[in-house]
Order: C-alpha cells, then structure tokens, then sequence
C-alpha cells in the first residue's frame, strides 16, 4: 500500500545537507526547526520519537468493537463538512466501507479533508472507536490514501512514531519527511567496536535509526533504543573516564601528612567530629600525598560538617608550603566561609583572605576574628607573593587578576567539576596541577555518579553531629495558612527566628507565584505588624544583602523574606522556622537545600511546603521529600519522579535524552562503564579506533558536565 501524496526524497541528499534544502522544506519550516535544533538532514534522522501509537491491530470493519484502538481499510463513500450553531465548530463526517461492513470517522475542525479524502478513494484509517446516538465511529482517526500497487504505510496500520513537535510542525508531517531519508542512515559511521556490538547483542547504528523511527515491533523499537542509548552513554563515559586517566597522567604538589598536626587539629575543635567526617578526612588526607591531583567530590547532607574536613585539608596543604583557594557560588557563602574558617585555622597563624566583586577583606592576628578591609590589588599582590595562606572569593576568582605563588589544593563548593585545564589556568603553573577537593549537599544518586562523574572520587558523609533532631515537615494547603502564621509567631515570641522563602522577586503575569517583595509587604504590613521582617534577593547590591545577613544573625530581625538567593551555606542557628512558598515550583534537591537553613541546633526546627497546587504529583515529590531519612535516599526519589533529564538540567548542558533515560538501569549503566574500560585500558588514546575517536571529538564539544 503507497500513500498517494508527493513526499520528500533522499536522492542527492548528504548528512549535512541544509533542511531548507529538502524537497517540501521551505524557509517557514526551517525557522520552525530550528527551533528544535534540527538544521541538517542528520539532525532530522537523529530527532527521535518520544512514543509510538499502537494502530497494528487490523480489522474487518464489522468486527469493530466499541472503545477499540483499531485500524480498518477501504473505500470511501461518501465526506462532508457541517457546521455547528452553538460551538460554531467544523465537524467532518466521512462513511468507509469494506466487504463486512461500513463505519463512520469523524474529525473536528479539519474541514481540508474533504479535499484529501475524496468519495471512490481508497483510505487506512486508525484510531479509537465511540459510541453515540446508537452509532459505532472512529473519533479523530489518523488517516492515509492507499493504492493496490503496495507500499509501506506511515501514519496508520503500524506502530506509528509521535516526535516531539513545535508550533506548525507536526508529528505527521515529521513522518512524511523523515521517511524517505532513512536510507541514508547507512552513511552514517558506526563507532563502536563490532566486538562491542557482538557482546552486548545490539544492532548497528544505521539498523537502530532505521528502527527507532519506523519499529515493525515494540521489540524492535525497545532494541534500536538500547543500541542508540548504548552509544551515547558510552560517550559519556569516555570523556569522564579520559578525564580520569589524563589526572593520573600529570604532577601534583605532593602534600605529606602531617599526622600530629591533624591530631592537635581535630583535638582543637569545640565538638567531636563524626566517625564519617573522619573517613572522608583521612581518604583526602591520602589522595594529597600523591603525586597526581586530587579529584575527589565530598558529598553529605546540609549540616554534617563538610567544611571541617576541607579546613583540616586545607591546614595540612598551607603548613606543607602551598597555597589553597576556595570558591563558592555567592558572596553570602563566601562572607561565611570567611568567618568560619578564620576562627578554625586561627590557632596555626594562617593568613585568610576574601576577594568578591564587593568585598576584600585580609584575616588580622592582631585583632582576634575582626578582618580589616584592603584593596583587591593589596590581595591580589600578597597572594602572588604567597603572603596570603588561604584566599576565598566567588568564581570571579578565575577572571580576576589573581596570581598564585604555590596553588596546592583548590576547594569547590556546590560545583562538581573544575577540569586539568581550568586548574592549570587558576594555578598559572603547567608542570603542576592542583588538588581539587569539591563539597557538596545535593546527593548524587548512583547511576549518575557511575555515568557523568566517572572521573570523581567520591567522599560520603552520612552521619549528622550529635544533638541535631531531625527537621518536621509538614505540607500546607491553603485552608492551613492562618494556622501557621500563628506557630510561627508563637517561635518568634520565644526568641526564635525564621525564613520564608518565594519562588520569584516580583510578580509575574506569566507565573502564578508568591512574590517576594509582594509576600514581604504581605507579612509586615497583615500578617505579622508588630515583628521585625526584613528581605533579600538577589538583585541587591553585596553589601546590601551582607548587611541584611547581618541584621538576621545579630536578630534585629525576627523573619527573613527570600528569594532562592540563601539556598547554600546560610548558617544561623537561631533560625528554626521555615516556609517555602510554590513548593512545586522547586526541585526536590532545592527543597532539601532550602530546609537545610534551619535545624543547625539542638532546637527543633520546622519547614512548612505551601502549596495551592492539588495535582497529584505535587503532592509524591512533597511526600518523598518528608518521607526520606536523608538526603542521599531523596535524591534517588527525585531521579525516579523528575527523571534524569530534569535531574541533571540536561536541556542546558545538551546531554542526550535517551541517554539520560537509561540512568535508571544500573546494571545497564554498570555494563557500558565495563565496555569503557576494556577500551580505555588497551587504547587509552582511542588510536586504534579512529571513528571511535573522531566521533568522541565531536561529542565532547557538544556537552558540557559542569
């Protein structure tokens, strides 16, 4: 059977073929799609549907039964358009007709097809059958001319391909287009290894594309999708695991242990260090006395002293004679991190400074804990002639003109990667990289830690120090708003303190979301007229927010409005009361990272999730964040409910899709890793696999991981 409609043709077609050069592809088309990034004829093979509709079920019209997905075969007998008087909606209504029988289609607003789908022609319809007004009919079917000369169909009698479409382009007219082009999958390189095929029983490349796009089974689609996932998790894993060998491959300072001086370190402290803050002390503690970088992630839960254990490793490198930089993403944290580890390295006469767009400040031995303010040339000149031990300043620190004398070891916090070059270019040295020690609060679950950040050592620390409750989480609806307004007076009249967190700074016509400059008005002015609320976000100038921060740890405030501008590292442990307005509207990461702002005492803390939202998987994400024991359980629910893509913002960092959703599968994650590493081990360079290579080249620009 042939569909009867002029399609596009492959012929004189190449991969990089322009699409506005594909026959029936205008310049309007092309505009659409690039939209969706497709520009070529390989980006079109290589746009991949997102589901398929089942219209495989063949039957004689007489054996139709009613709420059936089924297709039928015929000849149309009779189309026409009518109009209705309320809705004023065009309904078209055609008769097919076999040797058992006759059925009736019926579409609404597509008055065209009577145009189409003329009396005497031959027609495949498919779709779900109703039943009204003692009448059986396909409702909307999808629809196709056949001739008796044969032919494969495209949008009925198969399993039909639905792509991910944009305004103007539909998923029909992505089948009528991407049909005719499939035969040059063919020239398309297959990359991997035939050993590689063979083993894991998976088709080719070109086989897979052909198949992904028109299956003739659900198997055959479910194979094409394992075979192109396959591939680019393997990609992935090249890059991390190359990333991974190239570390090994260069000269790092070698930071010798100095055992007594962690003792009288960790002795020194006010409190007891965890049993896990001592593992993950001791692995960084070895990975610094080696001879290549470090590259190592510490991850734990808010709260559970991961900046201890980055203090004690920057000590041992300062006192070995290197010097340590630790960049965080706001000047909030950094201001922070300033603070806290000025007083934990105080005793060792260490030199701190802090370099931010507005701030520069130098830690004083004289005045205790009360850093006096220099200019950021004064910082950037001590720092280049090593007077500065330890210089914490926000990722301007890479573009400022900072200059090291001896970079040892390079601190992170909340960004996963800094790469040999990135380290290099902070470092200015090329014979020596730094150690990298990167801190975290958001879990990575495992899959992803296997896949994306194969070349990271990975630190945990589950146990939280002693006396820490655990925080109360409640869901509020809008009927329980009042309710927690008066708690949280009640705290506040008992010397406590709070934050209210809002999804947006202003309000939106496009967002249904709480303000925080409307909610800040909200609560002084209605709510809460005799407490002192104050309010920060981002858009405020650094010294603004420094001194609003301020005010709240000094509580001449009583409730904080923010916006997502306190969602790391703010540590006031008088705060122990939290709502988070749109609770939907956030990440359930975000969320935990949020709540983390409270329950730093041994008081009880609370956060409330409000929400007007009744959708059930609101209320899933908002469970799983009150349900799970910790952080590193949640991120594992949040990667089943968000999926991959959205877990890892993979529509910015141009990670592929099917790739992505194959991070649920462990073993299969575990095989591919397995499948790189017998690669990697005999062709560490990939020289023997030239289109392995080249096709590792090109994915590497394409992605990025940080």
């Amino acid at each position: 059977m042939l569909c009867n409609c002029a399609a596009a043709t492959s012929y004189g077609m190449k991969l990089n073929t322009p699409i506005s050069q594909i026959s029936h592809v205008g310049a309007a088309y092309a505009r659409r799609l690039n939209r969706l990034g497709i520009r070529e004829v390989k980006d079109l093979l290589f746009h991949f549907p997102s589901r398929y509709q089942d219209f495989s079920k063949v039957s004689p019209i007489g054996k139709v039964g009613i709420g059936e997905t089924v297709t039928v075969v015929g000849k149309i007998i009779d189309i026409e358009n009518t109009r209705t008087y309320k809705k004023k909606m065009n309904i078209t209504e055609a008769i097919l007709e076999d040797a058992s029988g006759v059925i009736k289609a019926v579409w609404f607003n597509q008055p065209f097809l009577v145009q189409n789908l003329r009396p005497g022609l031959n027609a495949v319809l498919s779709g779900k059958t109703s039943f009204s007004n003692d009448s059986l009919f396909l409702s909307n079917p999808s629809y196709e001319l056949v001739s008796s000369s044969g032919g494969e169909l495209k949008h009925t009698g198969r399993l039909v391909p639905v792509y991910p479409e944009t305004a103007g382009i539909t998923s029909r007219w992505f089948r009528y287009i991407i049909k005719p082009l499939l035969e040059l999958a063919e020239k398309i390189p297959e990359y991997l290894p035939e050993e590689i095929l063979k083993r894991q029983s998976i088709p080719t490349l070109a086989k897979a594309i052909k198949d992904i796009h028109f299956p003739k089974t659900l198997a055959g689609a479910e194979a094409a999708k394992k075979r192109i996932a396959f591939g680019e998790l393997f990609l992935i894993q090249t890059i991390s695991l190359k990333e991974r060998l190239k570390l090994k491959s260069v000269a790092a300072p070698k930071i010798k242990l100095d055992i007594s001086l962690a003792k009288e370190f960790v002795s020194s402290l006010p409190f007891q260090l965890t049993d896990a803050q001592r593992a993950t002390a001791w692995e960084i503690l070895q990975d610094l006395e080696k001879p290549y970088p470090m590259n190592r992630l510490l991850e734990g839960d808010v709260g559970s002293g991961k900046t201890v254990v980055a203090a004690l490793a920057a000590l041992e490198t300062i006192k070995s004679g290197y010097q340590v930089a630790l960049m965080v993403p706001t000047e909030i944290l950094a201001e922070q991190h300033f603070d806290g580890i000025t007083k934990l390295l105080d005793p060792y006469r260490i030199n701190t400074a802090i370099l931010t767009r507005s701030a520069h400040k130098k830690n004083s031995q004289k005045i205790k804990y009360a850093p006096f303010k220099i200019s950021k040339a004064r910082v950037a000149k001590e720092t280049k002639e090593g007077k500065i031990d330890i210089i914490i300043g926000t990722h301007s620190l890479i573009q400022e003109t900072v200059q090291f004398a001896n970079l040892g070891l390079i601190i992170i916090d909340e960004q996963h990667r800094f790469g040999v070059d990135q380290r290099a270019k902070l470092a200015k040295k090329k014979d020596q990289i730094p150690h990298l020690l990167s801190m975290t609060a958001t879990p990575i679950p495992r899959t992803l830690s296997l896949a994306v950040y194969g070349d990271l050592d990975l630190s945990l620390i589950k146990q939280m120090p002693k006396g820490r409750k655990r925080i109360i989480t409640k869901v509020v609806t809008p009927a329980g708003r009042d309710q927690t307004y008066k708690f949280i007076y009640e705290q506040v009249k008992k010397g406590r303190q709070a934050f209210v967190i809002c999804p947006l700074i202003e309000e939106s016509e496009k967002l249904e979301a709480r303000a925080a400059k409307k909610e800040y008005e909200h609560l002084k002015n209605e709510v809460f007229p005799d407490l002192n609320i104050s309010l920060i976000h981002g858009k405020m100038k650094g010294k603004e927010k420094e001194k609003i921060m301020q005010d709240f740890k000094d509580k001449e405030s009583d409730i904080l409005v923010s916006t997502s501008v306190v969602e790391v590292g703010i540590d006031i442990p008088n705060a122990t009361t939290m709502i988070i307005e749109g609770a939907e509207r956030f990440g359930l990461a975000q969320l935990y990272q949020f709540r983390g702002r409270v329950g730093r005492s041994e008081q009880q803390s609370y956060c409330f999730l409000f929400t007007d939202s009744t959708a059930k998987t609101t209320h899933q994400r908002l469970k799983a964040l009150i349900t799970a024991k910790n952080s590193f359980e949640l991120a594992e629910e949040d990667l089943k409910i968000r999926g991959p893509g959205d877990f890892l913002g993979t529509r910015q960092s141009g990670m592929p899709s099917l790739a992505m959703a194959s991070l649920s599968d462990l073993e299969f994650v575990k095989n591919v890793r397995w499948e790189v590493e017998q690669i990697l081990d005999k062709d560490p360079n990939l020289k023997q696999n030239p289109l392995l290579r080249a096709k590792y080249e090109e994915f590497r620009k394409e992605i990025h991981f940080e």
